[in-house]
């Protein structure tokens, strides 16, 4: 198979078995430090004040219509991934399908801490439908299309937004390249059955999910990204890779076609 090389890997020095155990140490002891200041962060995040949801969201869902509420089940906690799938594309964002690839098997687990996960969409449920059927996923996934679920969690754009220039996301005002952006939000539901919005993030807040990633950071190559002018410019969907699988390192990131489009390309041809 084919693989892409974004990078020429320089080769360190190559030492003896004393000295690759003394940098190896030294690493260990930094990576150390990293993970103390991760915990400490994990604590400061849990400590973040909550606020209520009052406003109501019904989605369109596999078992029906479902409100944001009837979404814990029987949990307390649950955890929303926001993915880029907008009315009318033809296909998902590949970078969100290349983090989907990680949901099905956590879930089992996440339930068994007290909580739910779910993933929302702003297309329409036939066309969440069509593209779960063709990845092969099975994970929770429901339609926001009929509320303003995904514009107040910045996560969806209007069209007067984006003439604009800058959109609201990641707590900030910045040119975005699509109408639908990834982000990850979480919520807690007390005894008494009221909903709280307990943290959001967005763009590199989500890269710890990425277990693919966090497993090429091991290697010697690692992400092997650098000189891409958009970052996941190698990710395919996961049936998209072949052994003629090259990455093009000028490629900017460009929305997921809409179906119209693609049908008004077949017409020209």
């Amino acid at each position: 198979m084919t693989t892409a090389t974004t990078s020429k890997t320089q080769q360190p020095r190559v030492v003896s078995s004393p000295e690759w155990l003394k940098a190896r140490k030294e690493l260990l002891r930094k990576e150390k430090e990293f993970t103390r200041l991760r915990d400490e962060l994990n604590r400061q995040r849990r400590e973040m004040p909550w606020e209520k949801v009052d406003k109501q969201y019904v989605f369109d869902g596999p078992n029906g219509k479902e409100s944001l509420a009837d979404l814990f089940g029987e949990r307390h906690q649950l955890i929303i991934y926001h993915f880029m799938l907008g009315p009318g594309w033809k296909e998902g964002c590949p970078s969100c399908s290349y983090l989907a690839d990680h949901f099905d098997g956590m879930i089992p687990h996440l339930a068994h801490r007290d909580t739910t996960f779910a993933v929302i969409s702003h297309a329409t449920l036939p066309e969440i439908q069509a593209f779960q059927k063709r990845m092969g996923w099975n994970f929770k996934w429901l339609s926001a299309s009929a509320n303003d679920f995904n514009f107040d969690y910045h996560v969806s754009f209007t069209k007067d937004q984006q003439a604009k220039g800058k959109v609201d996301y990641n707590y900030d005002q910045i040119e975005f390249p699509s109408e639908e952006a990834p982000g990850l939000s979480v919520f807690y539901m007390s005894d008494a059955g009221e909903v709280f919005h307990t943290y959001s993030t967005y763009a590199r807040g989500l890269d710890i999910l990425l277990g693919t990633y966090n497993f090429l950071d091991h290697t010697a190559k690692g992400r092997d990204e650098d000189g891409l002018a958009h970052t996941m410019a190698w990710v395919r969907h996961h049936d998209k890779y072949d052994d003629g699988y090259k990455v093009d390192a000028k490629q900017p990131y460009t929305q997921p076609a809409k179906i119209h489009d693609c049908c008004s390309e077949k017409e020209s041809a």
